[in-house]
């Protein structure tokens, strides 16, 4: 079976002596479980896995329960490396990290060898939980979309199967019905994301109004739109604060973010209008109701998935890091791409045709901000098989 390479990370850390909480965040069928899964079959150690996820009321007495079973191996035998207890959907607990924090207090005290594992679809609720309470007792492992060279290694896609279809694992199997594959993607993903990741736990006060900036920002991905004009396209009396807290909820639950505008100073950055970016194309494209076929017959559409591909694979790549992913625009003229880590700036353009046109928005940036590099991606430049290859790390270094 396929594994990730961030598997290997999560086993390292899982072999090393009892020290920190590892938590696990990324969206809905990334493969979180099936990670964990892996490492409990490859570890030789007594392990527990528990779901929040599944039917039935869970609260706090609950996580105690799980908490009690793990650790019932560890009294009835002297184990050497320990035991593991998974939690899953562990955000969906009111008061979570509370509970976590007393009782990992509690074995470190008694010197109860249980390591814990902590796994959540929606890493912006885990991230205030862990903040919150667990401040100095976890590490991070970011699990995102999955990439190109992943679904090229592990289903033997080409580039065209990835630009459209996008990097769920789960629905890969489905590619050769696309009616089928799309109504996967849009009520076992789409659906149950908003319902139970961000309806049922958030405070959403216009729900609708949630749902339709979510399929405007996949219409538009790649475009840049004022939140005064996304009112206007949503026919919609709130606020843009509603708006920008909504845009957060969907980019916390790894569907839909807004790039921010590259300006050189991080004051005029904030007030910037955003760029759409879905995080995994097969969002996008499961809602155009174009076949595959049809969509590389569309030149303009193709562009956009292309275009989109390379946002959602910088954006990524480069969770975890200290990367920064922005656009640039001045008048007419504009970049596609702008990476920032550190001092270090990087302009990238994206073609999907052979066009010789020039790059005026990237001469432009150029003498404005004088980047480490100017890359064109497509067309004469790097392939975009290569290019998405590499992290966006790669490209600063």
């Amino acid at each position: 079976m396929f594994q990730r390479p961030i598997g290997s990370t999560l086993m390292s850390r899982l072999r090393e002596p009892r020290r920190f909480l590892q938590v696990l965040a990324g969206p809905r069928q990334v493969g979180k479980t099936t990670l964990v899964r892996q490492a409990m079959e490859a570890l030789n150690m007594p392990a527990h896995y528990a779901s929040a996820d599944e039917p039935g009321r869970r609260d706090r007495a609950w996580i105690e329960q799980q908490w009690e079973v793990a650790r019932l191996p560890l009294r009835e035998t002297r184990i050497s490396g320990g035991a593991l207890l998974v939690l899953d959907e562990i955000q969906k607990i009111p008061h979570w990290s509370d509970v976590v924090k007393r009782l990992w207090e509690e074995d470190t005290r008694k010197r109860v060898a249980l390591k814990v594992v902590l796994l959540g679809s929606s890493p912006w609720l885990m991230q205030r939980g862990l903040t919150e309470s667990l401040a100095g007792r976890f590490e991070s492992i970011p699990v995102t979309h999955w990439s190109y060279a992943e679904m090229h290694e592990a289903f033997g896609w080409r580039l065209e199967q990835f630009l459209f279809f996008g990097g769920y694992p789960g629905a890969a199997e489905l590619i050769g019905d696309d009616a089928r594959w799309a109504r996967y993607i849009l009520d076992s993903l789409i659906e149950t994301t908003l319902a139970r990741d961000i309806l049922l736990i958030a405070r959403v006060d216009k729900p609708a109004l949630l749902r339709r900036l979510f399929q405007l920002g996949c219409d538009y991905s790649g475009q840049i739109l004022s939140y005064q004009k996304m009112l206007g396209q949503l026919q919609d009396t709130g606020n843009t604060t509603t708006l920008a807290h909504y845009l957060e909820l969907l980019a916390g639950a790894g569907m839909l973010t807004g790039i921010p505008k590259f300006a050189g100073q991080r004051v005029r950055q904030r007030g910037s209008s955003p760029k759409f970016q879905v995080l995994n194309n097969a969002l996008m494209a499961a809602q155009t109701g174009v076949s595959f076929r049809e969509a590389q017959k569309d030149r303009n559409l193709w562009g956009r998935l292309m275009e989109s591909a390379i946002g959602a694979h910088l954006l990524n790549s480069a969770i975890g890091s200290r990367v920064e992913v922005f656009y640039w625009r001045e008048r007419s003229m504009e970049v596609d791409f702008v990476l920032r880590l550190g001092k270090s700036v990087v302009a990238i353009e994206v073609k999907s045709g052979r066009s010789r046109e020039g790059l005026p928005g990237v001469e432009a940036f150029a003498k404005a901000f004088r980047p480490k590099r100017s890359l064109l991606v497509g067309g004469q430049g790097i392939p975009p098989e290569e290019f998405l290859q590499k992290s966006a790390a790669h490209w600063l270094s």
